[in-house]
Order: C-alpha cells, then structure tokens, then sequence
C-alpha cells in the first residue's frame, strides 16, 4: 500500500498539478457546522439521496422545490406519523417523483430521525460527534436503523450534508484494489474494516480528511 504522498503525486500528475488537484477536493463542515443543522434539514438530505439512487439526479435536484412543498419542509415529528391518506395524497402529487417504496422511506427515516434527537439531543449531533475512526459503525447505523439508507445512498447523504466521510464509487473502489486493501467492491464486514483501517492510515500520515483521501484515490486511477 502506497503513502498517500505517493497517491496524491500520482493524482496530480493526472489533472495538471498539485494546485489544480486541491480546487477539485470537496468541501466539509466542521463539527460545529454539522451540529447546527436542523433535523428538518437531516430528514430532506436522507430523502433526496433516497429519490436520486438509481435516478437521473438532475431531475430530482429541479422537482426538489416540489418535494419541500409536499413534505411540508420535512418536519420529523410531522412525517413519523405519516398516515394512509398521507401516502394517496403522495402518491397523486406531480410536484414529487411518485414511487411508493421511496415515499415510505420519508416516514421511516422520520423516525430515526426523531429517535436520534431522543438519544443525542438531535440527528445532527449524533452525526458530527460520531468518531471518525469508525465511520463504518455510523455508515452501519444509518442502513440497519434507517430505510434505503446502505452502500452508496448513506455516504452520499453524509457527503452532501458536509460530514467528513468517503465515498466508495467504481473509482475509489479501484484505487483500494489497486493499493491491496481490499480484492473487489467491499460488502463484507472485513473488508469495511480494511477499508477503514486504510482511511485511518493515510489520515494519520497526511491530516487529510478522509473526503480529501477519498477524492484524491479517486482521481488517481486511469
């Protein structure tokens, strides 16, 4: 396994330079940051990493508008409750994209939203004092406590909300086989913790956050 010095060289020589390079990494929110954010804000992030899994996310991100019109502003203690007319009424509204199993996931995801706030103080608290050395724990909690919220749908909910955390596209993926962390696409529990011990690694050799390690793996594949 290569230093991250090492990566980021290559990744740099790719798209024209270390300078270059640093414009193209993301950017996250510190703790503060990510604790300040409503949980009304937290519900509509998980809803709409829900509705662009598997769609064009350009047509989500137009009719977005629409969705905080129909969910009310995505209010927790409003959609935990949400009830059968509620769903007809979704079901019909042409403001929101109409699939039934992701409009459910508003009043699931609801839910853990407001058990959070009960055990944290709020949804957002729990996500930003989570520690980082395990961020598989806090990826593992929001699939087995949240609705459509595993794989790729949780980090990119995390990403968009500004939690540091990576983001296991084909790319990324191919980096890690590439520095043997892992063999192929990492599904099992040992191989998330690969995953997660070479984030640690690189992170406590560079001071990168995991975001920046994440990008950086990324763009340094053909």
């Amino acid at each position: 396994m290569r230093t991250f010095e090492e990566i980021f060289a290559i990744a740099a020589e790719r798209k024209g330079g270390a300078d270059a390079l640093e414009s193209m990494l993301p950017e996250i929110k510190t703790a503060e940051e990510i604790r300040a954010i409503p949980d009304n804000r937290v519900l509509a992030g998980m809803t709409k990493a829900v509705f662009q899994a598997g769609f064009n996310w350009k047509v989500i991100e137009a009719k977005w508008p629409g969705f905080e019109e129909a969910f009310e502003g995505f209010v927790p203690v409003r959609w935990k409750f949400m009830s059968d007319d509620d769903l007809d009424d979704l079901l019909k509204d042409t403001r929101i994209v109409r699939n039934g199993m992701k409009i459910q996931t508003v009043r699931d995801n609801a839910i853990l939203v407001c058990d959070l706030e009960d055990e944290y103080g709020s949804a957002a608290k729990c996500i930003a004092e989570w520690p980082a050395e395990d961020f598989i724990g806090l990826l593992d909690m929001l699939k087995t406590r949240g609705s459509r919220l595993g794989a790729m749908t949780g980090q990119y909910f995390l990403r968009f909300l500004g939690r540091d955390g990576w983001a296991l596209g084909r790319d990324v993926v191919k980096a890690l086989v590439r520095e043997g962390v892992i063999d192929k696409a990492p599904t099992s529990k040992s191989a998330l913790k690969a995953v997660q011990g070479a984030f640690n690694g690189w992170a406590a050799e560079s001071g990168r956050s995991f975001a920046h390690i994440s990008r950086t793996l990324a763009m340094s594949t053909d």
